[in-house]
């Protein structure tokens, strides 16, 4: 047998019995104050088989950790409503990032705001239907072949490489995906979500491999903190700098010369040049000194210190007196 710490309480169950299994058997208030847990420091969710004894500590979704969480089971959702409605889609990655969510595509043809509006809906319905997150293992070369038997040629490719001789994936509803987890105990948990945009994304972001699309969305524990959020991106829009700088008159870009190559327009070389004689003044009062450097160096300089070899492509060379 395991013995289990949580809030003070002590629970015994068999080695491989999952914690939810566990809190529904003997500890039901477990579920309503975390949606994942700590094992003696590691981070578990609920349908993680244990095997050792230890102290369990359970991660409210209100925190970092449990808002990753939150995110991460969103990207799923969202992934089995993009299957559900464009079954010809194939799957990459999904992670929960700082803000919220994406989870990247490849498909026939670029998805559309239309497109965007019809996945929120089926995840939503998806959500409802409360189904659980279902935790498995498969070994490594049943997992190629199955995943290879769907066409799954980005799953395979994460596969391959991956060291452990077992994988694990995780099932809700209809749909598998290949993923470490940790995940919500069930999806009608996912409740406060919105899908925001749509972007161009290559595969491992490497140009020489296929463009994917990517939706990103964000999620929340609750209606208030999801709208709160929602209105902070409509104020930062409203702030962004290329609106600001054209109502402002500040700066232009002018497409002979190239694109993202500013022009400073009076009112924007002034606000640019306080900025700058702020930054210098507040430096010269902390005791720094100012000094200028060539923006040019002999070749043996960058090799030093190991631009060359990093970033040589993207230099520019010079032969002057002979010299690179």
């Amino acid at each position: 047998m395991i013995q289990l710490e949580v809030d003070g309480k002590r629970l015994e169950a068999a080695p491989g019995s999952t914690l939810g299994a566990i809190f529904h058997e003997q500890y039901q208030e477990a579920f309503r104050q975390g949606v994942a847990a700590r094992l003696n420091g590691r981070v578990v969710d609920f349908h993680t088989p244990i095997h050792e004894s230890g102290r369990v500590e359970l991660i409210p979704v209100e925190t970092p950790e449990g808002l990753a969480v939150l995110r991460h089971s969103t990207s799923h959702l969202m992934a089995s409503a993009v299957v559900k409605l464009f079954p010809e889609a194939k799957l990459a990655i999904g992670p929960a990032i700082e803000e919220g969510f994406y989870y990247d595509f490849q498909v026939d043809r670029p998805f559309q705001p239309e497109d965007l509006e019809k996945i929120e809906s089926s995840m939503h319905e998806i959500a409802e239907e409360n189904h659980l997150f279902q935790r498995g293992e498969l070994k490594r070369e049943e997992a190629l072949q199955r995943f290879g038997e769907k066409g799954e040629t980005f799953k395979v490719e994460l596969i391959e490489g991956l060291p452990d001789p077992t994988v694990s994936t995780y099932t809700h509803s209809f749909f598998t995906d290949l993923c470490r987890g940790p995940h919500v105990p069930r999806t009608k948990m996912l409740k406060h979500f919105k899908l925001l945009s749509v972007a161009g994304a290559y595969w491992r972001g490497d140009s020489s491999r296929p463009m994917l699309q990517r939706i990103y969305g964000t999620a929340f524990p609750t209606k208030d903190r999801l709208k709160e959020h929602l209105e902070r991106l409509e104020q930062a829009k409203l702030r962004d700098h290329r609106k600001v700088g054209h109502s402002l008159d500040l700066y232009s870009v002018q497409e002979i010369a190239g694109g993202g190559l500013i022009f400073w327009h009076p009112h924007g070389a002034a606000m640019r040049r306080v900025i700058e004689d702020f930054w210098k003044e507040e430096h010269l009062r902390r005791g720094y000194t100012i000094v200028n450097t060539p923006h040019i160096a002999q070749a043996d300089l960058w090799e030093r210190s190991g631009h060359t070899n990093f970033y040589r492509e993207n230099m520019y060379f010079l032969e002057i007196d002979e010299r690179e």
